[in-house]
């Protein structure tokens, strides 16, 4: 279960790499374009699209890499059982979010795909296409803060502290 589970967040992540990499061609042919004098419509409105698509297909695997923000100004300071019990806490709350988040994300998808939305550029994209992409990066945000949860739960949690912070200054 556990291979399945990273390989669901690195799969998530590789699909944010690409996204980003399609941001890039989506940006370079709009400065293509200005400069050779031609126009491709939605080139804008795809890089808004695919930059959505990269945040959220990479908020698991950042999550499970210990690279979101964590405050752990109280944390230094409790002993042993507070410091679990928070812990706890945090990730019941996370889970909670996260499971909100995403059933208004799936929903959003669904009503869209229902009442035909498309967008308002030349490109008339349906909308629940990019909306997937955030659908499924909610979905598994909420995977992994179960994923977190039942670890904490059972005592075989290990916080993975990005060591981001100490070369940030």
């Amino acid at each position: 279960m556990r291979r399945l589970l990273d390989a669901l967040y690195d799969g998530a992540a590789w699909l944010a790499a690409l996204a980003m990499v399609g941001l890039l061609a989506m940006v370079l042919l709009g400065i293509l374009g200005r400069e050779l004098h031609f126009h491709l419509p939605g080139t804008d409105a795809y890089a808004g699209y695919l930059m959505a698509a990269a945040g959220f297909l990479a908020l698991a695997h950042t999550l499970k890499r210990g690279d979101h923000i964590r405050v752990t100004l109280l944390l230094q300071y409790l002993g042993v059982r507070a410091k679990k019990a928070l812990e706890v806490w945090a990730l019941a709350a996370a889970v909670a979010l996260s499971g909100l988040f995403a059933f208004f994300a799936v929903r959003l998808v669904w009503q869209s795909r229902q009442f035909n939305d498309i967008s308002t550029g030349t490109d008339a994209t349906p909308l629940w296409i990019p909306q997937l992409a955030m659908a499924a990066g909610t979905l598994i945000l909420l995977v992994a803060f179960v994923d977190e949860l039942v670890l904490e739960l059972r005592g075989q949690r290990v916080a993975v502290v990005s060591d981001e912070a100490s070369h940030n200054e």
